[in-house]
């Protein structure tokens, strides 16, 4: 009995010991790998992610024979293109120290830039609100002024590019739209993809008074419809109506250098001298040195 009372006295103990909430919390140790396995999964490389791999396509897509953009430059022609560019494409009137600030140029500083980007013909400075803008071909900035540009243009016998006062006004086009629909200009355009090329004013008002009106569309289709007969049934329908077709007179033709007679060269014709001083004939001998009288000759 007393040995029995000590084993359950030990099993309890050790019961009491044992720490059961480390079972579930911590999973057991794995054995420890040999060196050779360690240094074998040293050695396996890892793989590539995705964006590696995007970096390393992006690396064969890069032109190496065009020089990279490395800003407005030091030579100071260069700053000049990049601060009228710049102008040209904001539209908008600016100060100087926002144009060296935007084009990263020392216009600000620099009096030989300012000079030149003030001198140049694209550029207006307006001295009282110290403001810079670009200089356009046309000053439209409405529809009316469009128009009335237009007008100009085209009693001097020609129209205005499409093109040039997009680059002016950027609403142009849809103003140039508007007045098309209204009757009060005409625009031309290309046969490719139908763009506006050349605007005209349309000096006839489509009234039924005056005229102007669009031609119907059952007149457009008879005109389209004619066909020009050929050369043949065209001389064949002449002819049974009496009639001949006119040629033209062919040019007479010149005679070559070789057709020319060849001849005995004429003797060149001798040019009659007209004499003059005939009244003094009889009278002095013109063919000796004149003596004055009372004087002897030597």
């Amino acid at each position: 009995m007393s040995s029995l009372a000590r084993d359950a006295a030990a099993f309890k103990s050790a019961l009491h010991r044992q720490d059961y909430t480390s079972w579930h919390s911590q999973p057991p140790a794995l054995p420890a790998a040999s060196s050779s396995e360690a240094e074998s999964s040293k050695k396996k490389k890892r793989p590539k992610s995705s964006t590696s791999l995007l970096l390393d396509l992006s690396a064969l897509d890069v032109v190496y024979s065009q020089p990279a953009d490395t800003g407005t430059g030091t030579n100071i022609n260069t700053q000049l293109v990049y601060l009228v560019n710049h102008l040209k494409q904001n539209g908008n009137p600016m100060r100087l120290q926002d144009l060296a600030i935007l084009t990263n140029t020392p216009v600000d500083s620099d009096k030989i830039l300012l000079e030149k980007f003030k001198a140049h013909d694209r550029v207006i400075h307006d001295p009282k609100t110290d403001l810079y803008s670009y200089r356009h071909d046309y000053n439209v900035r409405n529809k009316a002024a469009l128009l009335t540009e237009i007008q100009r243009q085209t009693r001097k016998g020609g129209g205005l590019s499409v093109r040039t006062l997009k680059e002016s006004w950027k609403e142009a086009p849809q103003a140039i739209e508007e007045l098309e629909k209204e009757g009060e200009v005409y625009v031309t355009r290309t046969l490719k993809d139908g763009q506006m090329r050349m605007v005209f004013w349309n000096e006839v008002k489509p009234t039924e008074e005056q005229g102007g009106m669009p031609v119907e569309k059952e007149f457009h289709d008879l005109w389209h419809g004619l066909e020009v007969p050929n050369d043949v049934d065209l001389l064949k329908a002449l002819a049974s109506e009496g009639l001949q077709a006119t040629a033209s007179a062919a040019p007479a033709a010149k005679p070559s250098a070789a057709t020319k007679k060849k001849g005995k060269k004429s003797a060149p014709r001798q040019r009659q001298v007209r004499i003059t001083n005939t009244h003094l004939k009889g009278t002095i001998d013109l063919s000796r040195d004149y003596v004055a009288p009372g004087t002897t000759s030597k």
